[in-house]
């Protein structure tokens, strides 16, 4: 579980494809604080998908990323020299500065428009499947590449967000292009309301 509060910028070392049909990868990332503390079979998201921790060196980490991520998470966009977003799994001392994050991306969004201002700026994403727009709410919050953030304003084929300053210079979302993707993570208390609805009968 994570918060969605990114603790520092990695940068993607190297990226290994697997297996006889190279349909694995073995992503080494560089990051001087979350490893710090880490050790083998801990939880590190890696803009915003939760990857387990295969193997330590000075300063970086080597996780595996298996075909479904590969296929469900824009990780399989990442090369060597790629900046990512990475957050330690919370423990019960955390703050819970964010809001509850799974690690597990619900879908690959694209962003399609920037608007700068001069304190911060828009960023309009649209969704990958419009049905995960019914566990968007204005004001709700959402997960962006592992960054929690608060929906502005739903839209007919996705959401915008506004980013503060801090968030433009401490992410890989201040660097987002118009065109690129991103892993999007909706609200899990919105879906598991949907469920429990389902079952007793209601309208989910």
């Amino acid at each position: 579980m994570f918060t969605g509060i990114v603790e520092e910028l990695g940068t993607v070392r190297a990226v290994e494809r697997v297996g006889a049909d190279q349909d694995a990868a073995r992503l080494t990332v560089a990051a001087g604080t979350v490893t710090t503390d880490a050790a083998l079979g801990d939880s590190i998201a890696v803009n915003g998908c939760c990857l387990t921790v295969a193997a330590l060196g000075d300063g970086e980490f080597t996780a595996d990323v298996m075909l479904a991520t590969l296929e469900r998470t824009s990780l399989a966009d990442v090369a060597a020299g790629a900046p990512v977003n990475l957050e330690r799994a919370a423990t019960l001392q955390t703050r819970l500065g964010g809001h509850l994050v799974q690690g597990h991306v619900d879908g690959v969004g694209t962003v399609v428009a920037r608007e700068p201002g001069e304190h911060w700026e828009v960023v309009s994403i649209d969704l990958p499947d419009p049905a995960l727009g019914r566990y968007l709410v204005d004001q709700g919050s959402v997960t962006v590449d592992g960054v929690s953030l608060t929906v502005l304003r739903t839209t007919p084929t996705g959401f915008a967000v506004s980013l503060i300053p801090e968030t433009l210079a401490r992410t890989t979302l201040g660097a987002r292009a118009v065109g690129e993707r991103v892993n999007l993570e909706v609200d899990v208390l919105a879906k598991h309301v949907e469920k429990l609805l389902a079952h007793r009968g209601g309208t989910a």
